[in-house]
């Protein structure tokens, strides 16, 4: 379903200017990029968010440019993750750390996660400045929420392998499921607080330096609850059978000790409120350690830090948006967020892997792991940013073409994953150069298919 806010003066058009609008809307596919994927896609380039065009009048020159910068990183990371689902050839570093530490598979859920909170920011303020009524953005954002975890549950669930897919064993956390839960929080916190930014930022301000900062105070208020939410349940809960603090994988990691504790808090609380059958059945703590009991990546606990990155991404949308035109300040701002977030990480893990405070750790979505690829995400967003949108050396192909139709192509790979041709029966299934010829293929395939349904102007939007 998708919501189109009018402009407050557009009922004070004569009806022939009505349809000369509404035809000419029709015909020019820049604005076709406008009305698309707006907070899981890309929003509007901020440069045109104040246009001083009169409400329903559209020309060449007033027509909303994208931030193919956005578009291109989310790609990016979707590809990756596409590939790396598929196998990513069957190479170690392509599939997820078995507990604590990085691998490439674990950096690009959080990259999502990030630049979703980044599209929040601007599509919601672009669309507060064209006159939509936060009542219906209201709407507008608990019905896309509801969507993608209903996708999530019924249609992209990995419990189908366990047989038909009933209550019983229905999963309930996910990708999708995290993805509707994170958008729902950061996109309403974002709509209590946040008010059309103007067109030029009056550097008589107080404190200028940080005007992107100090009016969402109370966002940051929570956030912090949040996090502090976070810490207490990891640290302070007691879990029957389990020492507190616990964040080991249990099975026969700690010597066995410990062996039906793997996630500690985090699972006890999903084992609490979920049940073990609604759970993920085959985390990768299974490989290494042999964990017997069900463990999700994408649990109750973990949300809150998902939140977390999102709402730094937030955070990258409004800089762009406080410092439109300014290229210069957008960039040192996105260092200088990169800077200060791997400095958290190097004070939390010691910089080592497991002797730290808080190790980095994806199946637990630690405070660190978000620090760690929130700085990675400021840094390579300034990057894609520099060369795509402010030199333009690059116009972001590939990775546009998917960034510009994410929930479709990730949707259509895990439903279309074992099917030719993105599958096929190998002659030699131990053989690294059949498996990553094969992941390649498909993943280059929903690439093209992205590419396709680019040129046709057909994007799901939900």
């Amino acid at each position: 379903m998708q919501y189109r806010c009018q402009p407050k003066s557009h009922q004070q058009l004569p009806p022939i200017e009505l349809v000369r609008n509404w035809l000419y809307k029709k015909m020019n596919p820049r604005e076709t990029d406008r009305l698309i994927n707006s907070e899981l896609g890309s929003p509007s380039r901020t440069d045109s968010i104040g246009s001083d065009h009169p409400a329903g009048v559209w020309s060449a020159a007033s027509s909303l440019h994208r931030l193919r910068s956005l578009d291109t990183f989310r790609g990016l990371a979707l590809i990756i993750m596409v590939f790396v689902n598929y196998g990513g050839g069957k190479y170690w570093f392509f599939k997820h750390q078995s507990w604590n530490g990085l691998t490439v598979a674990d950096l690009v859920f959080p990259w999502f996660v990030f630049i979703m909170g980044t599209s929040i920011a601007l599509s919601l303020s672009s669309m507060l400045r064209r006159g939509c009524s936060k009542w219906r953005l209201l709407v507008k954002i608990l019905w896309r929420s509801l969507l993608l975890f209903l996708i999530g549950v019924i249609v992209v669930n990995p419990n189908y392998c366990l047989g038909p897919l009933s209550w019983d064993n229905l999963r309930i956390p996910g990708v999708l499921q995290r993805l509707g839960c994170t958008y729902l929080v950061v996109a309403l916190l974002e709509l209590l607080f946040a008010k059309p930014v103007p067109e030029s930022s009056s550097p008589e301000a107080p404190c200028p330096a940080l005007r992107d900062i100090l009016p969402y105070w109370p966002q940051w208020l929570i956030m912090m609850a949040l996090e502090a939410a976070w810490l207490c349940l990891t640290f302070l809960l007691n879990v029957p059978g389990c020492p507190k603090s616990y964040l080991g994988p249990g099975g026969i990691g700690d010597f066995g000790n410990v062996s039906n504790c793997t996630g500690g808090a985090a699972a006890y609380i999903d084992r609490l409120i979920l049940g073990e059958k609604h759970m993920y059945q085959h985390p990768s703590s299974s490989v290494i350690y042999l964990t017997t009991v069900p463990f999700d990546p994408e649990g109750i606990l973990g949300t809150i830090n998902s939140i977390i990155m999102a709402f730094l991404g937030l955070q990258a949308g409004k800089i762009i948006l406080f410092y439109k035109h300014q290229h210069s300040q957008i960039m040192v701002r996105f260092f200088l967020w990169s800077v200060v977030m791997g400095v958290i990480s190097i004070v939390l893990t010691m910089c080592s892997k497991d002797e730290g405070i808080i190790p980095v750790n994806k199946n637990l979505w630690s405070i660190s792991y978000v620090t760690t690829l929130s700085s990675f995400a400021f840094l390579l967003l300034l990057s894609i940013y520099y060369v795509v949108d402010v030199k333009k050396m690059w116009s972001g192909s590939p990775f546009f073409f998917p960034g510009m139709n994410s929930i479709l192509i990730y949707v259509g790979h895990e439903i279309f994953e074992d099917y030719f041709p993105f599958k096929w029966r190998m002659v030699n299934p131990q053989s690294h150069t059949e498996h990553l010829a094969q992941n390649l293929i498909a993943t280059s395939l929903w690439v093209f298919i992205a590419y396709v349904l680019y040129r046709k102007r057909i994007f799901w939007k939900i």
